[in-house]
């Protein structure tokens, strides 16, 4: 896959998603179309530090091909984090970022497409498939069951909430499921959720996006259920 070349981005807006996360739009001037592929991320060069290697930042597309030079990043501002820190207290409307993208492979294929598709995330890692589902509706691609397995620590922390509850797509369940809150939906973590999906061992494409704590913890818990390896792809940060 060919590198892209650095660009400039404008940011266009700026939404509060939740207490600690926010979503950029940011328009790319010089391009009359920005192309990617669902689940694919964009790489930001902040100027957070002198050496390049140190100012690197990447995020993983929110929004979804629309045929123009906008998309959407959902961020959320970590402790300590040089990037969101900078992003969260320099960058506002019309603010301009050096970025590079569309990259990275974390993306559907025909042979995903004709099995049951499980979407296990946690955090932000909602963001690529977001933009997946919103594509297959808006191409009506064929395909089976999808499962969005999303974890977070409360309520307050969900992303894109209510968008996902009333998402119509068929064959689609959004299962939002809090780790320390009790509530009318699941608790708990995300694995007994997907263990439950998989009781009968139907072919699965797995498809992990989180911190690398829950990516382990999958991995292991998927390949005991009888998976093979291979069934699995992911795209992990932090």
């Amino acid at each position: 896959m060919a590198l892209q070349p650095w660009r400039t981005g404008k940011v266009i807006n700026i939404i509060q998603e939740t207490y600690n996360t926010r979503r950029f739009v940011i328009q790319i001037p010089e391009l009359e179309k920005f192309d990617f592929i669902p689940g694919q991320f964009i790489t930001f060069d902040l100027p957070i530090a002198d050496k390049p290697n140190k100012r690197v930042r990447s995020y993983s597309i929110a929004s979804w091909p629309d045929g123009t030079n906008i998309f959407e990043l959902v961020i959320v501002l970590l402790e300590g984090g040089l990037g969101t820190t900078y992003l969260f207290n320099k960058v506002e409307v019309g603010s301009e970022l050096t970025l590079r993208g569309a990259q990275g492979v974390f993306t559907l294929d025909d042979d995903d497409l004709k099995k049951d598709i499980i979407m296990i995330c946690t955090g932000t890692g909602i963001a690529p498939f977001r933009s997946m589902v919103h594509n297959i509706k808006n191409h009506d691609i064929p395909h089976k069951n999808i499962y969005l397995i999303y974890g977070t620590r409360k309520q307050i922390d969900l992303l894109y909430y209510e968008e996902m509850k009333s998402f119509e797509l068929e064959n689609f369940h959004y299962i939002p499921t809090l780790s320390r809150e009790q509530w009318e939906g699941r608790s708990g973590y995300v694995h007994p959720v997907y263990e439950e999906i998989c009781a009968n061992k139907q072919p699965v494409s797995f498809l992990l996006c989180g911190w690398k704590n829950m990516l382990d913890e999958a991995k292991q818990r998927i390949v005991t259920l009888g998976y093979d390896k291979k069934s699995i792809h992911q795209e992990s940060y932090g």
